[in-house]
């Protein structure tokens, strides 16, 4: 039978307890700091002492106008270094990572980089809530302009950023975009690590043509548009013409072709006006001499091409002349040379912004613009190797290979093809005195596109009517037309272009419905 142990053998000496006491408590008081430490954090991020310079602001309902200057994003430059400037603009990108914020603020063409850094007045909770912000909201941003050591190459404004002060949210964008702004914005075939960056198709482009319309090329591509329309009126406003403007319901087919829009209109129906001739000519047989009309032209063509449209802004001119119709072509040709030296000179931040994302060779003309016959083009083709007769018409694929060999030949992107033969040429055309194979009409080109179709009219009535009968028209079809000559009308001319296509051409662009800003052809008539 073994022995007891002596009582409390193996227990912790009065040493032991001591120390293990002494511990616990050092423990405590540690606990109670870390959890004193934790309550105070909290404390203070429930406080937010950045609470006042950052949220979204009430909703603009025109309630006050406060003393605050707006700045332009383009106008951001070492200039307003160290200065505090209010900007609003749409969020580009935010990338918040622990306690800093990088964002891209964005001003139709313009993007500038804002940094927000933790600091005495920048709390974590406002870095929290820019870097949650949804792309595309518009915000108000306070901040200070500061000169980068480094170029931003990503942005437009490269020498400076914002450091951000305030952040104010002033229109919320929904999360989830059904395109991003960066894929509406890359060249086709840039990669990101090595692997093909994405990129939106057109379909998707124009079903979301709002978003779209956001990018920098776009908003581009638009002002520039506004820029031939201006530069058009500036034309032919000093060359003393007058702007009218012209019916677009009318009661017959504009110039008695089948390819028109019809309407109900009352208790009869109407079409929608296929061009402004009539009335174009209607307001030379009035003594006004020189006219010019900017308005929508409609056309019936089930033509599903990289060219037509359905609808366009058409640009139509038509002066008296004197003695000869080269009179209209020098003033055509002339207006033409005006714009394109506009554009170049007063529209340069433009084109770079449009090239970056669709490269194209700098267009180029002549001064005075180049003229060429018919039967000079003929010839161009055939030693080229084109088999054509003298009167056939110039094929599609034919005036992009004579574009191609006029540049080569004259270095020029824009010419005038003057003397078309008269058989394929609209009733309403003045044949030639010297040729009756040949016409008093001409088309313009732009890098191998046709872009305008004009010709001195046949400005007596009983001509008309007779080469109206030669096309085999029904005269009453255009009764109006040619009583309107009835009254003594001057020898005139004119022609007519379409907006959208000198943009495309201008800008070396693959499809006039990048140049469109809703576009119309046989399968979209939406948005």
């Amino acid at each position: 039978m073994s022995e007891a142990s002596p009582a409390g053998e193996g227990a912790p000496s009065k040493k032991a307890l001591k120390k293990q006491q002494k511990e616990a408590e050092k423990a405590a008081k540690k606990a109670e700091r870390q959890a004193q430490q934790a309550a105070d954090a909290e404390a203070a991020e429930g406080e937010d002492y950045a609470k006042d310079r950052y949220g979204v602001a009430r909703m603009i309902q025109s309630h006050e106008k406060p003393d605050r200057k707006l700045v332009k994003v383009g106008s951001l430059t070492s200039a307003l270094s160290d200065q505090t400037v209010w900007v609003r603009a749409r969020l580009h990108t935010a990338r918040g990572k622990g306690k800093q914020c990088f964002v891209v603020l964005r001003q139709q063409q313009f993007t500038v980089q804002g940094i927000l850094n933790v600091n005495e007045t920048i709390s974590k909770a406002m870095i929290k809530f820019v870097s949650g912000t949804t792309k595309e909201s518009i915000v108000d941003v306070e901040g200070i302009v500061a000169v980068v050591p480094q170029k931003i190459e990503s942005c437009t404004q490269q020498d400076v950023e914002l450091r951000i002060q305030r952040f104010y949210v002033v229109s919320q964008s929904a999360p989830r975009l059904p395109l991003q702004i960066e894929d509406a914005s890359r060249p086709k075939g840039e990669e990101e690590d090595g692997v093909q960056a994405p990129t939106v198709n057109q379909d998707t482009r124009l079903d979301n043509r709002i978003l779209d319309l956001r990018t920098q090329t776009n908003q581009a591509i638009f002002r520039l548009e506004a820029g031939v329309c201006q530069l058009f009126r500036e034309a032919l406003r000093k060359r003393d013409f007058v702007e009218i403007h012209t019916p677009k319901i009318i009661s017959a087919a504009s110039e008695g072709g089948a390819n028109v829009f019809a309407v109900s209109y009352f208790k009869t129906s109407a079409y929608l006006a296929q061009s402004p001739q009539l009335y174009k000519q209607m307001a030379i047989a009035a003594d006004f001499s020189r006219v010019f009309t900017v308005g929508a032209v409609f056309r019936a063509e089930d033509s599903n091409t990289h060219r037509h449209l359905c609808e366009f802004v058409g640009l139509d001119l038509e002066m008296a002349f004197d003695y000869h119709y080269h009179e209209v072509l020098d003033v055509i040709g002339g207006m033409f040379t005006d714009i394109f030296r506009g554009l170049r000179d007063r529209f340069a931040t433009e084109i770079t912004t449009v090239n970056k994302q669709f490269p194209a060779e700098p267009f180029k003309f002549l001064e005075p613009a180049l003229r060429l016959e018919f039967p000079e083009a003929v010839k161009m083709l055939r030693e080229a190797g084109v088999e054509m007769g003298d009167e056939d018409d110039l094929s599609t694929p034919n005036e992009k290979l004579l574009g191609r060999l006029v540049r080569a030949k004259y270095d020029t992107d824009f010419y005038i093809l003057d003397k078309y033969p008269l058989a394929v040429r609209p009733f309403y055309t003045m044949p030639d005195p010297n040729d009756p194979k040949y016409s008093n009409s001409y088309d313009m080109f732009m890098r191998g596109e046709e872009i305008l179709s004009g010709a001195q009219r046949i400005h007596d009535p009983e001509f008309l009517s007779e080469r109206a009968r030669h096309h085999g028209i029904d005269l009453e079809t255009i009764k109006a037309y040619i009583d309107s000559f009835r009254y003594g009308a001057p020898p005139h001319g004119g022609g007519g272009i379409g907006m959208e296509r000198v943009v495309m051409l201008y800008l070396g662009l693959d499809n006039v419905r990048k140049t469109s800003m809703f576009p119309r052809d046989p399968k979209r008539l939406t948005p």
